[in-house]
């Protein structure tokens, strides 16, 4: 497929754009990191259990079609609990949202609400594979620990990833841009 130059011409503005408007903001400190952390925790909460639920959804109808059978006694979620599969669902899904919402527009809604904002140090927005590195090396919020330690301000997930958490004003914090 061949890129037009109409096309091309529109993703160089966008990446322009979005780098000359750089503007040298602080990184953020541990304390507004935990808040953030703590509101995303509700949030991941709620999202476990959407998708507990729809994956209970679908053994219920495996089993209603006779596609899995349950041993005398058994119920649906004993049938869940503990299986490897559905700790990898789980934890994709867990990943699918810290990856999404960090590729798009650099904030999950926790770090929306402190204004808060990954990127890297250019201004642009990571990549797929700086989140997952990220996500990954977070150790569940431990690695923000590394934030107490450094003038930098760089959390373990921020130097392993090559990006950084800033404060954004709130102004700026209104009109981070969505993909």
């Amino acid at each position: 497929m061949v890129n037009s130059p109409s096309s091309s011409a529109q993703n160089s503005a966008n990446t322009e754009t979005e780098n000359l408007e750089y503007v040298p903001v602080p990184r953020a400190g541990f304390g507004r990191r935990i808040l953030a952390i703590v509101y995303d925790s509700l949030v991941v909460a709620a999202v476990i259990m959407f998708a507990f639920a729809v994956l209970l959804a679908a053994l219920g109808i495996f089993t209603k079609t006779g596609v899995i059978n349950l041993a005398d006694g058994e119920d649906h979620a004993a049938l869940l609990q503990g299986n490897p599969l559905t700790t990898v669902y789980l934890i994709s899904v867990l990943l699918w949202f810290y990856v999404g919402f960090w590729v798009r527009g650099g904030q999950t809604l926790g770090m929306r609400t402190w204004r808060l904002r990954v990127r890297n140090t250019d201004n642009s927005r990571i990549t797929k594979k700086q989140a997952l590195i990220r996500a990954v090396t977070a150790l569940f919020g431990l690695g923000n620990i590394w934030v107490l330690f450094g003038s930098e301000k760089l959390a373990l997930q921020d130097r392993i990833a090559k990006c950084e958490v800033v404060v954004l004003s709130k102004e700026a914090n209104q009109f981070v841009n969505w993909k």
